[in-house]
């Protein structure tokens, strides 16, 4: 017999339409918890998605089965409340799980440790409660049907109701709540909505009783326990707000000047010394950074200025036309300015929140536009040209497929004036045959007659050259010698001496980029915005990197266990 509320079928639609809800913003949510971590591209999106629906599965099997074996529901809103405080403790125990379950992994395996470390976080944290939550519908469908006769109905209204709930579930999540208040608190609505609920059936269904029973002592013992496991419920609740609503990512550094969330990114910001940096992940390196004095960066930003010299920034009668797709804080903006002096430049940026960090903290240039918009997408839109323009939009493994096509490519030498230079951070430098690289350098090579690469030391950044002007490296070869005090006929050697005596450091620079230049032996591995396998191909570079990194700690703990190794990092 149906007690409280579930005499109103409506609450039985909302129950559906908050579990559908509640969801999608934990998918969403593990997304972001994850991408820090383990980065946001397609794989980790694909291991979300799969465990998420292997766990609702299994959720709606076993919910079907609970119902019929036992019809009270409340079975069903017990297992509502477990969910929410599981998904409420996620923000205040998420983080060290990931690191941990990191931890062990790196030592366990030697191949796909992103697909196999960030499927492990999966299961072991979100498929229990979304397991629970897959429970909802078969068991409303029980709670639901009075006859046979209006049973389809039913079960599509309870469909609707979760579908609804799912749509706004994933729209709240990623423009509304995670940008506003971040992940943990919006894991923390989610569970909070869902204990809602399961408080809103049994203060009914403790009311209904009462009145069935007049309000005997057998009542009143079972109202008294109920009494305790709310009050135990909500203090588990209140830890987890105390504890969880503004955890931080990076729990282990305590010097950040900034740590936000955007719709597209983890954002920090630190200061270290004569910088300023900004990091969008936690275990991958760093993304943009500011010198306080004029200087060179140490990192790859430093080659690239190569580009508007061989572009013969020198010998242009007007400002040298400059685009930069993937801006972040404006790093080379800034550095280009310092060094070659007044530049037409503008900057593609897809995350607002980081121009507004630019502007905050990284003292980009006011009068430098920035236009907020996909990089692709932006070249689509204009027709301007440019001498020199920087494609610097990838980002650890999340590489966009449709910024590393032929089509792409194509699209950014159409928007080059006579020679003009594209250059392309690749950030992940793979040893292997067929990298990721591979693939770019093939795919640029089907467009650009003369494309020329340099490693940068100290990284795992490679810097690509790619133009249709033969002179451009004639050009980089008389700055680097002029610089070095060797003779030049050219009628701009004396800008360029000029040059090298305001900038020493450049000068030296360039003649080591010249130096290390290798020309590019073109293969047939040509990525197009149909075949563009640059997950799985950055995934494997990942490992790489991983592997080296870590190759002298896995020997130290084969030799002397877990106490030689904790030895280590003392």
């Amino acid at each position: 017999m149906k007690s409280g509320v579930l005499n109103n079928k409506l609450f039985l639609y909302l129950t559906e339409f908050f579990a559908g809800m509640s969801v999608m913003a934990v998918e969403l949510g593990a997304s972001r918890l994850l991408a820090p971590y383990f980065s946001s591209s397609q794989i980790v999106w694909t291991i979300i998605i799969g465990t998420i629906m292997i766990a609702m599965a299994l959720g709606n099997i076993y919910g079907g089965r609970s119902a019929d074996k036992d019809p009270s529901p409340d079975r069903l809103y017990r297992r509502i409340v477990i969910a929410a405080l599981w998904i409420a403790a996620i923000p205040v125990l998420g983080k060290y799980l990931i690191i941990g379950i990191a931890g062990v992994i790196i030592f366990a395996v030697n191949t796909n440790f992103l697909v196999i470390a960030a499927f492990a976080a999966c299961m072991i944290i979100f498929v229990y409660p979304l397991f629970l939550l897959g429970t909802v519908t078969p068991s409303l469908a029980k709670y639901t049907m009075d006859s046979l006769e209006d049973n389809a109905s039913i079960v599509g209204r309870l469909g609707a109701f979760n579908t609804i709930g799912s749509i706004i579930g994933t729209f709240v999540p990623t423009f509304v709540s995670i940008p506003a208040v971040g992940t943990s608190v919006t894991f923390l609505i989610f569970a909070g909505i869902l204990l809602v609920l399961a408080l809103v059936y049994y203060i009914s269904r403790g009311r209904s009783h009462d009145d069935e029973k007049g309000g005997n002592a057998g009542s009143a013992g079972s109202t008294g326990k109920d009494a305790a496991k709310a009050v135990i419920t909500g203090l588990i609740f209140v830890l987890c707000v105390v504890f969880g609503h503004n955890t931080s990512f990076a729990f282990w550094q305590d010097d950040l000047t900034v740590e936000d969330e955007s719709i597209y990114n983890y954002l920090q910001v630190y200061e270290s010394g004569n910088r300023v940096v900004l990091s969008t992940n936690v275990l991958f390196g760093v993304q943009s950074v500011y010198l306080k004095e004029a200087g060179l960066t140490g990192m790859y930003y430093d080659y690239a200025m190569a580009a508007p010299i061989m572009a013969g920034y020198e010998s242009k009668d007007a400002p040298m036309k400059m685009l930069i797709l993937g801006m972040g804080t404006g790093t080379y903006a800034t550095q280009c300015n310092r060094y070659f002096g007044e530049m037409d430049i503008t900057g593609v940026e897809i995350d607002q929140k980081i121009t507004d960090l630019a502007h905050e903290y990284f003292e980009l240039d006011g009068s430098i536009p920035v236009i907020t918009y996909d990089g692709r997408a932006y070249l689509n839109a204009i027709d301007d040209t440019y001498d020199v323009i920087m494609v610097d939009a990838y980002q650890d493994i999340t590489i966009p497929f449709q910024m590393s096509s032929v089509e792409f490519f194509t699209m950014v030498r159409d928007h080059l004036n006579p020679g003009g230079v594209m250059v392309v951070n690749m950030n992940m430098r793979g040893q292997s045959e067929g990298s990721i690289n591979d693939y770019l350098a093939d795919t640029i090579s089907s467009v650009f007659d003369q494309v020329y690469t340099v490693d940068v030391v100290g990284s795992t950044n490679r810097e690509l050259f790619a133009s249709n002007d033969p002179d451009m490296i004639a050009r980089l070869q008389a700055y680097a010698e002029t610089s070095a005090g060797q003779p030049d006929d050219t009628a701009d050697a004396a800008l360029k001496a000029e040059h090298a005596l305001k900038a020493p450091e450049l000068s030296v620079m360039m003649e080591y980029v010249y130096s290390q230049l290798e020309r590019y032996e073109a293969g047939d591995r040509i990525m197009t915005d149909d075949k563009a396998p640059v997950e799985l191909l950055g995934m494997r570079v990942i490992d790489e990197i991983i592997g080296d990194e870590v190759a002298h700690y896995k020997s130290i703990y084969r030799e002397q266990g877990i106490g030689g190794l904790l030895e280590g990092f003392q």
